[in-house]
């Protein structure tokens, strides 16, 4: 009976410990793999700080290189008249390029998703992506900016120059491979009164106004920054 008892007893003790083991080795694996997986984060973000810390100072060298080579240009053609001409022109060309920072007068246009249209509060026969800012929109509104003269636009910082592309994947737009989110700032220097057709009866502003939010106002100063990209060519020699 004695050896019964110890025989079952030994067998308890036998299972906790296997089980207390059992435990420990998942618990170490856990840890070992969480530790693993933070030390791995840990990496991914100081390359990540690293990377954006090169890409601000190359770009601030960039922009002091490009306020050294307009330094030396004025002072070169400051007695030339004809050198003076055509650095007014190679500026003219940068501007219209998007390659330098920009004001003037001229116009902003906010427009927003619909804040007031909920699943709940909209119709059942109404689609709430009605309500909600699209990649065409934006592309429409450019266009007309373009058709009303505008000289330089821009959409939440993001300079349109003739390779922009304003496009969408799933709910993100992108303008210059950069995602960009509702409210959308749109700014144009041009002609101010000339950008009222975009707001007539019937014009692109007074169409979205029955769905999104939109509102606009005339600027004697609108700043409108660089494209900060490369504009590269394949084809033009």
């Amino acid at each position: 009976m004695n050896k019964n008892r110890i025989a079952i007893t030994l067998g308890i003790v036998c299972l906790v410990l296997t089980i207390a083991i059992s435990v420990q080795i998942k618990t170490m694996k856990g840890t070992s793999s969480t530790v693993s997986k933070r030390f791995s984060e840990d990496n991914l973000r100081d390359e990540v700080l690293k990377w954006k810390e090169k890409y601000e100072t190359e770009t601030l060298n960039l922009d002091n290189a490009e306020k050294r080579l307009a330094t030396v240009r004025e002072e070169s053609t400051k007695n030339d008249t004809t050198a003076s001409a055509k650095e007014e022109q190679i500026t003219l060309n940068n501007n219209l390029l998007g390659i330098t920072d920009v004001e003037g007068k001229g116009i902003e246009i906010i427009v927003k998703d619909n804040s007031s249209i909920t699943s709940e509060t909209i119709g059942v026969l109404d689609d709430i992506s009605n309500y909600i800012v699209h990649d065409n929109d934006l592309r429409n509104i450019v266009n007309e900016l373009k058709n009303a003269g505008a000289e330089a636009i821009s959409i939440n910082g993001q300079r349109i120059v003739s390779t922009t592309a304003i496009t969408c994947i799933g709910n993100v737009i992108k303008i210059n491979d950069e995602k960009v989110t509702s409210p959308f700032v749109i700014k144009a220097i041009g002609f101010p009164e000339r950008f009222e057709t975009l707001s007539r009866s019937g014009g692109i502003l007074d169409n979205l106004d029955d769905y999104l939010e939109i509102s606009t106002r005339k600027l004697d100063n609108v700043k409108i920054p660089k494209y900060t990209g490369v504009i590269a060519s394949k084809y033009m020699k």
